[in-house]
């Protein structure tokens, strides 16, 4: 970066210079604050009613409000190293970040506007930041990550079905609108695990880096995305139980497979690094025994796709907001002491959420409340530590 360049940084304030200061922080305070009020509306001490109610709301606001947050501050972010371009900051950064505000405000509270005025702020989001993402891509002719721009615009397909399914407009249910976005958002996590997990591992446990087999990463990827368009093209045709039963069960066990390949063993002593593959296992497994319920009769098969969502989804943002935010503060890859809990708690929270519930359903709510108590300690953690450095310029004095 030139001169000129750090001195136009520092008319910026620091939390607006990168889309990962913003988008990171306000995602997992978002996140916290969603789930009290579901918490709290499931336990009758609230009785407000969020646009869509309780369920439509929960679902889809730890999707596309806060997986969504965490997903544009991520390719906010990496852009710039992409193409060596700016990245987005300043006041364009602020509009993007209030439009995101303003979606989260709406189905907040639904009296303000009428429902269609509410869907057009809410889908706005996704379109406006895979425009800012595929401008320098397209520039400098960079194809090979144009792929999360369609991706972008598939989240966008997703979000719309959900609105749909809401609105009975279409032949789908909200559950199926929302198992279509959780795994769209497991495809995103697959590519982007294949890219950098063995890169960090080797860097981080000082081994050689696995090299990845194109067959396993085509086929671990290849079917979680033939599932997602299957999912996404419900409202047109049916398909039968055990051709999503059979893509479950293969994509499991080639994300299983890929795991194993890369050793998560030798991470135990690195919380950066465990923390990823712990999450990644949560995939895995999730994977696997939701295809295993298209075979077997698994009585609340819903708890299931929470090993996905707050183990996988909640456990790998998690751990990728914690190193990302390290990197890009100019700051040594060593995360605070205390974000050791804050990674296992995640994983408790995913745990307690899916097996509790299924054997001791008398103590469904308690169990609820007390996955949700773990999930504000890891993100609070993960605020309390982080914020400051996300607030703050970088520590080495670069633009960023």
């Amino acid at each position: 970066m030139q001169i000129t360049d750090l001195a136009e940084e520092q008319q910026i304030l620091p939390v607006l210079r990168l889309g990962f200061r913003p988008f990171f922080l306000a995602g997992a305070l978002f996140s916290m604050v969603a789930l009290v009020l579901w918490g709290a509306m499931l336990s009758g001490y609230i009785t407000f009613q969020p646009y869509g109610g309780g369920l439509w709301w929960h679902i889809h606001e730890m999707l596309f409000g806060f997986g969504c947050a965490i997903v544009a501050g991520f390719l906010l972010t990496a852009i710039q190293n992409w193409t060596g371009i700016r990245g987005v900051s300043g006041a364009s950064l602020l509009g993007l970040f209030l439009l995101w505000l303003a979606g989260r405000v709406v189905l907040l509270l639904p009296t303000l506007l009428n429902d269609y005025v509410i869907i057009l702020i809410d889908l706005s989001f996704l379109p406006a930041v895979a425009y800012i993402l595929g401008k320098p891509l397209f520039k400098i002719k960079q194809y090979r990550n144009l792929f999360f721009v369609p991706l972008l615009v598939l989240f966008t397909v997703a979000n719309i079905e959900m609105h749909l399914a809401k609105l009975g407009l279409v032949n789908i249910t909200v559950s199926q609108a929302a198992y279509a976005s959780v795994t769209l958002m497991a495809v995103l996590m697959s590519v982007m695990a294949g890219r950098v997990v063995p890169m960090f591992t080797a860097n981080g446990t000082k081994t050689a880096k696995v090299l990845p087999l194109p067959w396993l990463e085509k086929l671990a990827t290849g079917s979680l995305a033939l599932i997602t368009a299957l999912l996404l093209l419900q409202p047109l045709f049916t398909v039968p139980a055990f051709v999503f039963g059979s893509l479950f069960l293969l994509s499991g066990g080639c994300q299983a497979i890929r795991w194993f390949r890369w050793k998560p063993w030798i991470t135990l002593g690195v919380p950066l690094l465990w923390s990823i593959h712990g999450a990644i296992f949560f995939i895995w497994v999730g994977l696997f025994t939701v295809g295993m319920s298209y075979f077997i009769e698994v009585p609340f098969v819903s708890h299931l796709w929470h090993l996905i969502t707050v183990g996988g989804m909640g456990g790998l943002i998690l751990a990728m907001i914690s190193r990302v935010s390290l990197g890009h503060t100019g700051r040594k890859l060593q995360q605070p002491k205390a974000m050791f809990w804050g990674f296992l708690s995640i994983f408790i929270a995913a745990i307690i959420r899916v097996i509790g519930p299924i054997f001791w359903m008398q103590y469904y709510i308690t169990f609820i409340n007390l996955s949700i108590v773990f999930w504000l300690i890891a993100f609070g953690l993960f605020a309390y530590h982080y914020a400051p450095m996300l607030f703050k310029a970088r520590v080495d004095g670069r633009p960023g």
